[in-house]
């Protein structure tokens, strides 16, 4: 009796664990358009396994590029973003809202929503986000209480932009196609000692007085995780015998 009693509970528990994995069942689309646009939500910057501060916003028009309503929209990503919800059909303006949480590994992380068009095509589009570790994020209040005014050539309500005022204009942070040639013992030197440590511009002054040396370090990381195209470190090189 006590052998037959067990054999149902275990068959119980793995019935509940099979619906459990199971993934819901999608709504049914009630239309379909032609084109999916983005309205917001690209371009954030979180920390890993967080939510980004704004959800996304997408929306799905017609060939003539008015509003769809009932258009099912799935997102996907990066191994670990985490999606509320990873689907739903558009409402009653065509858009589709999710929250987005970064996922555990510091870097770029991509967002990718599709549709499917009136013709029975896939229509995808693709979002990049940034998630930072610690030290990145370090690097970042740094870099906004101490560098982005003449590196980000955004001005905001909060900050102007000193950028246009330079001669020659400093790099913006996000410029990998320079500054992911540029070692990290050059960025430290850079950041220490000035423009001149390297013979770059004099009107980069020097934080070695002003910074630790892992508040620098913390800046170069930020640097690195922004880099746009992304920044790849250098592997390991072993000397011709």
């Amino acid at each position: 009796m006590k052998k037959t009693v067990m054999l149902f509970l275990l068959a119980v528990a793995m019935t509940a664990c099979t619906r459990h994995d199971q993934a819901p069942a999608l709504p049914t689309a009630t239309a379909r358009g032609a084109a999916l646009v983005e309205v917001s939500g690209s371009k954030q910057v979180q920390r890993i396994g967080a939510a980004l501060d704004q959800p996304v916003v997408l929306q799905v028009n017609d060939a003539q590029g008015a509003a769809v309503k009932g258009a099912l929209v799935k997102l996907s990503g990066t191994n670990g973003t985490a999606f509320e919800p990873g689907a739903a059909l558009t409402d009653d303006s065509g858009q589709f809202t999710a929250l987005v949480s970064a996922p555990g590994q510091a870097g770029h992380f991509e967002v990718a929503a599709s549709t499917q068009s009136s013709d029975g095509k896939t229509v995808e589009i693709k979002l990049d986000e940034m998630a930072l570790g610690y030290e990145q994020l370090l690097g970042r209040q740094l870099n906004q209480q101490f560098c982005n005014r003449c590196h980000d050539p955004e001005s905001t309500t909060e900050r102007v932009s000193n950028m246009d005022n330079l001669d020659p204009k400093p790099h913006p942070f996000s410029e990998g196609d320079t500054l992911n040639k540029m070692s990290d013992a050059d960025l430290v030197s850079i950041i220490s000692h000035g423009g001149g440590a390297l013979n770059k511009s004099p009107s980069m002054p020097p934080f070695g007085y002003t910074l630790s040396k892992s508040d620098i370090q913390a800046l170069v990381s930020y640097i690195r995780a922004v880099a746009d195209p992304p920044y790849h470190a250098p592997g390991a090189t072993y000397a011709n015998k």
